[in-house]
């Protein structure tokens, strides 16, 4: 009774927006959100994950840990991960460290990968050393090719 008080695990769901519920205004929480109505505008900020379900349309800015997108979003994303699932629509500016997309996403986005420095990552020559990278030319074009 007068013991300690449980913190929930950061994943559990304890905020739900539900799907003939709508939401405007500043959203915190340490746990994830799901969100299955609408968002309209504001920010939703958690240290965990927020969940936008196929029935979701949200506009409004998200900082979290992870996006998972199912459904509409509109603005700005900063996370470690955004992940774009089968039939999301998603306009605006993602800022991520990762992103994985399935297909049949529509995508209208500035995108920024903050990852490792991406000299760090090996694509680019260190400076002071040269690197030549081949360019190759098609000699004829696919539709004049016999396979």
């Amino acid at each position: 009774m007068f013991g300690r008080i449980q913190r929930p695990a950061a994943d559990a769901i304890e905020v739900i927006i539900g799907p003939r519920a709508s939401f405007m205004g500043e959203l915190r929480s340490d746990t994830s959100i799901r969100i299955d109505g609408a968002v309209e505008g504001g920010r939703i900020e958690t240290a965990a994950n927020v969940i936008l379900t196929e029935t979701a349309r949200a506009q409004c800015d998200i900082w979290a840990k992870t996006v998972s997108i199912r459904g509409y979003f509109r603005g700005v994303i900063r996370a470690d991960r955004v992940e774009l699932l089968d039939g999301s629509q998603v306009y605006g500016a993602l800022h991520v460290n990762s992103i994985f997309m399935d297909e049949g996403v529509l995508l209208r986005a500035e995108l920024n990968l903050q990852g490792a420095a991406v000299e760090d990552a090996g694509v680019l020559p260190r400076p002071g050393t040269s690197t030549s990278i081949p360019v190759v030319t098609p000699t004829s074009s696919p539709r004049n090719a016999v396979g």
